[in-house]
């Protein structure tokens, strides 16, 4: 059990290498993908995928008919808000608002944990939010403060907002909600009710709004985003919140917006600043901190 736990504790750092690949992919898959359709189509990948290794389940109707409800839900969530909504946010805001809303998420679930489910707070953890956020925000406004007074809201900024409140209650419910399925068999089936929430919006977009096109760049796009930000990221949260529960493994989001700035070194010419350095540095105490509780 020791063990397991201190694998759950470096996947804590290992994971958000993985779900900050989602930034790859909101800044290079849309140029080529209406967002809505990347969405559901990488969702839709990853079913298939998944199904290959567990297809079993269709042996198991009576369980799948048990908990439909729960799984369309953490599909909805999960896949479907927090899969689309992100790429709808970035057509009408900037980077920097996405940022500093989306890591409100850990916020939320602390919260909703707190008064629903009665887990319990301490001035560690406490400490450990506000190093995480300190760090981000420095990370997000580059070092320059006033950038903060002179944040401009859009209806981007709502929807940014809505994958933030969407993953704290994915996050929550995965762990609360208890299934009579093996772990890759649940998410097997989250990624299809994920798929299945996202197709009439998908057809809204198809018909109404934007045609997707699918050549290479299609496939190419939807396949990264369905294993790494996707099947890798979503199976190592998943496998960290089952020890570690929902509020510590939330904290992930901090980690997932420091490493999506050294993304941005690597693939999109930004440079390495001291500000990277500080804000890093303060994401990682806060996690420690976050860490450190479970064992005093």
């Amino acid at each position: 059990m020791i063990k397991k736990e201190l694998l759950a504790y470096a996947l804590l750092i290992i994971q958000p290498i993985f779900m900050a690949s989602n930034l790859v992919v909101a800044r290079g898959g849309v140029e080529f993908i209406p967002p809505i359709s990347l969405a559901f189509w990488r969702w839709l990948t990853v079913f298939f995928i998944l199904l290959l290794f567990n297809y079993k389940i269709f042996s198991k109707k009576k369980i799948v008919f048990k908990e439909y409800k729960k799984l369309f839900f953490l599909g909805f969530m999960g896949c479907g808000v927090c899969g689309a909504f992100p790429f709808i946010a970035g057509q009408t805001t900037t980077i920097i608002n996405m940022g500093i809303i989306y890591t409100s998420s850990p916020i939320f679930i602390i919260l909703l944990c707190y008064f629903f489910f009665k887990e319990k707070m301490n001035l560690l953890k406490i400490a450990g939010l506000i190093s995480c956020l300190i760090g981000v925000i420095i990370i997000i406004v580059k070092g320059d403060y006033l950038a903060l007074i002179k944040l401009k809201f859009t209806k981007g900024d709502i929807w940014m907002l809505g994958a933030s409140i969407g993953w704290a209650l994915y996050s929550i419910f995965l762990f609360y909600w208890k299934s009579s399925f093996k772990v890759f068999e649940r998410f097997t089936l989250i990624s299809f009710f994920g798929a299945l929430s996202l197709l009439p919006f998908y057809l809204i977009e198809e018909i109404y709004i934007k045609n997707t096109t699918f050549d290479l760049n299609f496939v190419t796009w939807v396949i990264f985003a369905a294993v790494s930000p996707g099947i890798i990221a979503f199976s190592l949260y998943t496998y960290a919140q089952r020890y570690l529960g929902a509020t510590t493994t939330g904290f992930t989001l901090y980690l997932f917006t420091v490493y999506g700035a050294f993304y941005g070194i690597l693939f999109f010419g930004e440079s390495l600043k001291t500000f990277h350095i500080y804000g890093s540095i303060l994401v990682f105490l806060g996690v420690y901190l976050v860490k450190y509780k479970k064992n005093v």
